[in-house]
């Protein structure tokens, strides 16, 4: 496996969840936070000397305090976009040479997803997680083309195949043409309208890895908070 870097979005308001701090730090019936979980299981795969770089915003100075041997981003205009310039950022900053592994920072999942992704992270294959078991209205959704890669990704999506989590790899090969996708988003685009760009302009090819035997639950309401304490 060549040099792997790990970035965790964790920039923004998470206004919809309504925390007086950064969603992240959302405290789980496990008594770990949603980010606590995040970097155990990380380093639980990858081992424990894994870079982990943090891509903050909000009441950035809480998520340093809880984890205060990691590498920093710093998204100055957090209140005005989205992840695609969070990522951006993050891409633009690590080494030239390294995959780059990406979460949002409010995914809770099973840390035995990361075990299913290990081989095309060797393969040196770019990919999204998927889960085909659900597809909510709200989220990314995705369809393949012939070849079984990844043709469209995003909330419009019809007749999706299923909803992307949040969990995904990127090359080193394949980083400089998503960051020249990224840099053309709009300041409130997601990151996967970069990905959706650098597929139809330059033939990204994504592989959707289904990981819907694990759960993963992207926690943006009450009701997705509830949802990953009932799994864990």
């Amino acid at each position: 496996m060549r040099d792997l870097q790990t970035v965790i979005l964790a920039a923004g308001l998470g206004t919809r969840l309504g925390r007086p701090f950064p969603k992240p730090l959302t405290p789980l019936i496990s008594g770990q936070t949603i980010m606590e979980r995040q970097v155990a299981s990380l380093r639980t795969a990858f081992g424990e000397d894994l870079r982990i770089m943090f891509v903050v915003g909000f009441k950035m100075n809480l998520i340093m305090e809880a984890f205060p041997d990691g590498m920093y981003v710093y998204n100055e205009v957090y209140d005005q976009t989205n992840t695609s310039k969070s990522l951006l950022k993050a891409l633009r900053l690590s080494a030239d040479q390294s995959d780059v592994l990406w979460l949002n920072g409010d995914v809770v999942f099973d840390g035995q997803l990361l075990e299913t992704v290990k081989p095309l992270i060797a393969a040196e294959r770019s990919f999204v997680c998927v889960n085909t078991a659900q597809v909510g209205a709200e989220e990314i959704k995705y369809t393949v083309n012939g070849h079984g890669h990844i043709s469209e990704l995003s909330k419009w999506v019809i007749e999706p195949l299923g909803e992307a989590i949040g969990i995904n790899f990127v090359t080193a090969q394949d980083k400089a043409t998503l960051v020249k996708h990224l840099d053309r988003c709009e300041e409130q685009d997601y990151f996967e309208r970069g990905l959706e760009t650098a597929i139809a302009e330059d033939g990204l090819r994504l592989h959707p890895v289904d990981i819907s035997r694990h759960f993963a639950v992207e926690v943006d309401f009450e009701a997705d908070l509830d949802r990953a304490n009932q799994a864990l």
